[in-house]
């Protein structure tokens, strides 16, 4: 299995409390948070990462090389802001797999990926969450995504859990720009021609974009 990980964040919101390295290299004890997605990966039988990087990208490639534990990494830059779409689209010019799994270098949630590639189509890691309001609701019908809705208060329902599995030719099909939004600029809009599964995970999940969930992380794996 090959992925793909947004590794070239900002974290905007984290500024004040880790400000000189990109968001996936935000310390956990002592090893950045990318690791943590990196050993999930490894654990689960992925040979192949591309992380698709931009800001400080020298972290990044300095600190883990062409392989971590066996698994072989590429890197696929980016000298521009492009959009989440814009670079994935850029990083699956490194794909060899006719279907690659897409992971926000933000956010770990503990899915069964093998589970999730038996879908075999266009599918989106979807947690189940109550009282919500950080999030934007998925509403799905019969297994099918039917709407993104826009961040409000949620007694309970399901979010983009940030694990998407595409085929690695799917933004050759459309003409996009260079610069483009995978969720408002290609997810909403092409959603009823592109039939997109939900796949539904109840497992552990944490998007380290805000600096309470960060330190909720570290406290979660400070006996690791």
């Amino acid at each position: 299995m090959e992925a793909i990980i947004l590794a070239g964040g900002f974290g905007t919101r984290l500024q004040s409390v880790v400000s000189d390295v990109p968001k996936p290299m935000a310390p956990i004890g002592n090893v950045p948070f990318l690791s943590y997605i990196l050993d999930e990966l490894v654990e689960q039988e992925f040979d192949k990462v591309i992380l698709a990087v931009g800001y400080k990208k020298e972290v990044i490639m300095d600190y883990y090389g062409d392989s971590y534990k066996g698994m072989k990494i590429l890197y696929s830059i980016e000298n521009e802001p492009l959009g989440t779409g814009g670079c994935v689209k850029k990083a699956m010019e490194l794909s060899e797999d006719d279907f690659v799994f897409v992971i926000n270098g933000d956010t770990f949630f503990k899915i069964n990926y093998k589970e999730m590639a038996k879908t075999n189509k266009i599918s989106i890691a979807c947690r189940k969450m109550f009282n919500f309001d950080r999030y934007g609701e998925v509403k799905i019908k019969n297994g099918i995504i039917q709407a993104f809705e826009e961040k409000k208060h949620v007694d309970e329902g399901y979010i983009n859990g940030g694990i998407y599995y595409l085929p690695s030719d799917i933004f050759t099909r459309y003409h996009l720009d260079k610069k483009f939004s995978m969720e408002k600029d290609f997810f909403e809009v092409y959603m009823k021609e592109l039939n997109i599964y939900a796949y539904k995970s109840y497992d552990y999940f944490i998007d380290i974009g805000i600096p309470e969930d960060y330190y909720k992380f570290i406290e979660d794996n400070k006996n690791e």
